[in-house]
């Protein structure tokens, strides 16, 4: 699948602007670490749509999410067992799978903090333009904001990529603010 069809499978199952804006960011933020680690085209493409199509059942399909994606959608469409065990990987609660490779510890590490910091982006003046790590950090302590992330998915995808939280969030301001958010 090109890019483009993946933006417009995409569209196909999410017509919420906030959760398309969220596939888009985190399929930002795994594509600047495919770049930062050095993968090949290849594998940059693979983390790329891992993180673009990671929530495509969200909308319509939210209980049996991601299963129906994992079953469903992405084999039908020849997305590689990569990003199909990646979107697994990424809500082991739903799926039972732990993120064992480094696609699947990457987007488990990238999804919830990619959703944090727009959240954070949303309420500052400036929005991503100016923001550090520390603005993000500050709010992670305050459990009323953005109530519905998982700190402890947080925690645990950063330690898995075995980043300090600083240099994740930092890592992650800047791949957004290069592609423009």
């Amino acid at each position: 699948m090109t890019r483009q069809e993946t933006i417009d499978l995409v569209k196909e199952y999410i017509k919420n602007e906030a959760l398309y804006r969220h596939c888009e960011m985190v399929a930002v933020a795994m594509e600047g670490y495919a770049r930062k680690l050095n993968l090949p085209a290849d594998e940059i493409e693979e983390w790329w749509s891992a993180g673009m199509v990671h929530d495509i059942d969200w909308e319509k399909y939210p209980d049996e999410h991601p299963n129906y994606a994992v079953t469903n959608i992405l084999p039908q469409k020849n997305y590689s067992n990569a990003v199909i065990e990646a979107v697994k990987a990424h809500a082991t609660s739903r799926t039972g799978k732990t993120p064992e490779s480094q696609i699947e510890k990457f987007l488990f590490a990238c999804d919830e903090l990619s959703g944090f910091i727009n959240a954070v982006s949303l309420i500052r003046p400036n929005g991503l333009s100016d923001m550090q790590a520390s603005s993000v950090s500050k709010r992670l302590k305050d459990k009323r904001f953005a109530a519905n992330v998982s700190r402890e998915d947080i925690t645990n995808g950063t330690q898995m990529i075995n980043i300090p939280i600083n240099e994740h969030i930092s890592n992650l301001i800047e791949f957004f603010k290069q592609a423009g958010y």
